[in-house]
């Protein structure tokens, strides 16, 4: 049986003028934690699933427990239904710009408000997986000044955000760890298509690099699961925030 956490899980609702709705924060701070020490950000799209699929405050712990990461607060900012995450997430997407400014202009002045940050770009990354991967590279892109970091597992990947990564004046400003898998050529969306990420990831692979970001990547034998962006979890985490 799973040892319990050692730090705390926590849950809020924010009122967002950007979403026009109240929208749940969840939160792991460490164990031990303290208002004297200052701390990193890792805000999750899609977060129910990074909380629960992916078991991300479990992982910290041990790998924290391990002295391979530093000590951080967890946000995860999970979606109210299938269709509001692909407004909100999907690069094209009615409210992507909504929930971009969101985190931006409302959720990050918010943590740092709440919690004791370090209220620089660098200490918070901004992860996701699929379209909630996508929706976390456009936020650094657009805001590189808030968001020096972004961990992506298998993003959707079109030319909105081809033109975006091309575009991105500062990119030596942002850290991208970014992985997809061989098997994810016939990829059912919420849409109700088949779609072949892994090709379009490559070419965003060769962009990425051709630029100037801080750059890792990597590709998984397996599909668009879960079951595979939870193992690669520890690899993501000690690359963007591995112990000091």
């Amino acid at each position: 049986m799973a040892r319990p956490y050692e730090g705390t899980l926590s849950e809020e609702l924010f009122t967002s003028e950007y979403l026009e709705t109240e929208q749940k924060l969840l939160f792991y701070t460490p164990p031990n934690f303290t208002p004297l020490k200052s701390y990193d950000l890792l805000i999750c799209q899609d977060g129910n699933d990074y909380f629960q699929l992916g078991r991300i405050p479990r992982q910290v712990e041990d790998l924290v427990e391990e002295a391979e990461l530093r000590d951080l607060i967890i946000v995860g900012v999970p979606y109210p239904n299938v269709d509001e995450r692909r407004k909100r997430y999907h690069p094209d997407g009615e409210k992507a710009q909504a929930y971009i400014r969101f985190l931006a202009h409302e959720l990050v002045p918010y943590l740092d408000d709440k919690f004791p940050t370090h209220q620089l770009a660098a200490s918070r990354t901004l992860a996701g997986d699929s379209l909630a991967a996508t929706i976390s590279l456009m936020a650094a892109l657009k805001y590189p000044s808030l968001f020096g970091q972004v961990m992506m597992h298998s993003p959707y990947v079109n030319e909105t955000v081809l033109e975006a990564v091309s575009a991105c004046k500062k990119s030596e400003a942002i850290s991208i760890y970014h992985v997809i898998g061989t098997k994810e050529t016939t990829v059912k969306t919420t849409d109700g298509k088949v779609l072949d990420f892994l090709t379009p990831n490559r070419e965003l692979h060769a962009l990425l690099k051709e630029k100037s970001f801080p750059y890792s990547y990597y590709e998984f034998d397996g599909d668009h699961t879960w079951t595979h962006w939870q193992k690669d979890l520890p690899r993501a985490l000690t690359t963007l925030l591995p112990f000091d």
